[in-house]
């Protein structure tokens, strides 16, 4: 498919763009075929024009932040791949307000946060998403979510149109916003934080940092937690319990240092890791009665 309109859109604001690529070198599990065309917008004006001539046109798109929490199909994506990164990621103070262009990482926002002694996000600091990403999955860690700091968010609606939304109308709760499975798509997150002394919010940062790398195996590419926390129980223990700590399919295996996170241990494909989760599901519903719930989303 001839995707002309689209890359005309992208000069015009001089966003990069790639024809044929792999995403792979774009998600944090280095999994994902070749795609017809990726292109990474520099503006809230930009994606919106993007965005539009998709519509437009019918072409097929999708929506990308730092891709930690995806896996994407061998065969790639026939469409537009739209990635929300470090190329729009600015990051504005406004008293104790943070107001981050979804594109901004999480580690990004959290070291302004601590240059301007503002806490309140350390929880998330580490993770490898974006502002945009982790609203959209509501996502936490010991103890904090995001919900706890976003006051309100601009994103553009199925119209097109640029709206705001208050925290109260997100329909936050474990892992879920009503932008979850929508077609709204977030520009940027703004956050309410306290005044903190910066050696404080430093200390806490690293606190954060040293259980992160104690725990996860963060020297192999993953998209984080595989499974959603079962009410009652935690998926890393039953996934133990039954036995697959180690338990490899391909070049996918169950982490041996947290068996909550399935890794790509060498050349894993999205074959790989689909066939390991089905595994784990079957063996521990079989071994326990839960049904583990899929924490990573499947784009194919």
């Amino acid at each position: 498919m001839n995707y002309g309109s689209i890359a005309r859109i992208a000069e015009k604001y001089g966003a990069k763009t790639s024809f044929d690529e792999k995403i792979a070198g774009h998600t944090s599990f280095n999994i994902g075929g070749v795609c017809d065309i990726i292109v990474q917008p520099n503006s809230a004006e930009c994606i919106r024009e993007l965005v539009a001539e998709c519509r437009k046109s019918s072409y097929k798109y999708y929506i990308f932040g730092k891709g930690s929490n995806v896996l994407v199909s061998d065969s790639g994506l026939r469409g537009v791949v739209i990635i929300i990164g470090s190329e729009y990621s600015g990051i504005t103070r406004d008293g104790n307000r943070l107001i981050c262009d979804s594109g901004a990482t999480l580690t990004k926002i959290c070291t302004a946060a601590k240059n301007y002694g503002l806490s309140g996000l350390e929880f998330v600091y580490g993770i490898p998403g974006t502002a945009g990403g982790a609203l959209y999955m509501n996502a936490g860690a010991y103890g904090g979510e995001m919900k706890d700091a976003v006051v309100y968010c601009d994103y553009l609606d199925s119209d097109g149109i640029v709206k705001r939304m208050e925290r109260k109308d997100m329909q936050l709760s474990y892992r879920h916003s009503v932008f979850s499975g929508s077609d709204k798509i977030i520009l940027s997150v703004c956050f309410e934080l306290c005044e903190r002394n910066a050696e404080e919010i430093a200390a806490k940062m690293a606190e954060v940092m040293h259980k992160r790398r104690d725990k996860q195996p963060l020297e192999y590419p993953s998209a984080g937690s595989t499974f959603k926390r079962p009410e009652g129980y935690f998926a890393a223990k039953l996934i133990e319990d039954s036995g697959l700590k180690g338990f490899t399919v391909g070049g996918a295996q169950v982490s041996e240092k947290h068996s909550g996170f399935v890794i790509n241990k060498g050349g894993a494909t999205c074959s790989d890791v689909v066939r390991l989760i089905s595994d784990i599901k079957d063996k521990v519903y079989k071994d326990s009665g839960v049904k583990l719930e899929c924490e990573i989303l499947l784009i194919e």
